[in-house]
């Protein structure tokens, strides 16, 4: 059975060493759209730190509004979280903005890239460090250790980021994030629109800046079959809600995953409230 928080908000501590300190902690936030719209019904989760959890489910399921409400981004969507909390470093962020959240450590790469597609990539990376105040030498620093991660951006380091692939401008927008120094990495959809084979490149850049540079990541995706093999915890939503959780080993073994995100399935997709062993599971939590 998946760790799972016997008080049925989805909450449960990853797997990834038993006294992980926490970084990120959400508990049972609601997010309204427009005054009207439910979209977020009370989720729960908890990230450690030094932890790549990923935040998985289908278009629609939530996954974004989830990194939007943390990083407090909801507002240029109408959006607003009206009940719950969210903690950063055990100080709730809740109400803090963009900027300051920045300064403080966590940064948010937005889906679809969003490079300034006139500046060059090697400034859209320097446009990451405009908040720090540690001198030219460090920032310098920096640079090269992205370009390191990244030798792609090296050599494209001159060229219009507009005139890249999308490929080349997910990984700019990673680096340009990593140049703000930060303690964590809210990552939407990082596979969106690209090749299989640029996806598990862009994947075990994510794993080689976590294990060296010590980077948590939360990502959101909705290729569940790449995210679980490199992340060490995982919430499935659906809907608004966390409908499953626990340590990625264990999701990628549990058969209705198996079934209706990897693909194991002739049926197709499904609802997990049309899962059978999914509805016994509701009885036992309710």
């Amino acid at each position: 059975m998946l760790d799972s928080d016997p008080t049925g908000n989805g909450a449960a501590h990853p797997a990834k060493g038993g006294d992980a300190e926490t970084i990120l902690e959400v508990t049972n936030i609601e997010v309204i759209y427009n005054h009207v719209i439910l979209v977020l019904k009370g989720v729960s989760l908890t990230v450690p730190k030094g932890a790549i959890v990923a935040l998985l489910g289908g278009n629609g399921a939530g996954k974004t509004t989830t990194l939007k409400a943390i990083s407090n981004l909801l507002h240029s969507d109408r959006g607003e979280v009206t009940k719950g909390a969210i903690r950063y470093l055990g100080a709730d962020v809740t109400e803090l903005d963009p900027a300051t959240l920045v300064q403080r450590g966590v940064i948010q790469v937005m889906e679809g890239r969003h490079c300034f597609e006139h500046l060059t990539v090697e400034d859209n990376l320097l446009t990451g460090a405009h908040t720090r105040s540690d001198g030219r030498g460090a920032i310098e620093a920096d640079l090269d250790m992205v370009y390191t991660y990244f030798p792609r951006l090296k050599e494209r380091r001159k060229s219009q980021a507009g005139y890249t692939s999308g490929g080349e401008q997910q990984m700019c927008a990673i680096g340009r994030a990593l140049m703000s120094r930060p303690q964590t990495i809210l990552l939407d959809e990082p596979s969106m629109g690209l090749a299989p084979q640029l996806v598990e490149q862009i994947f075990e850049i994510v794993k080689s800046v976590n294990e060296n540079e010590g980077v948590t990541f939360l990502l959101a995706e909705q290729n569940t079959n790449v995210a679980l093999r490199y992340a060490h915890y995982g919430y499935i939503l659906e809907s608004g809600r966390v409908v499953m959780d626990g340590p990625a080993a264990a999701l990628r073994e549990n058969p209705d995953v198996k079934e209706f995100y990897l693909g194991l399935s002739e049926e197709g997709r499904k609802s997990y409230r049309d899962v059978r062993s999914y509805r016994r599971r509701k009885r036992w939590l309710s």
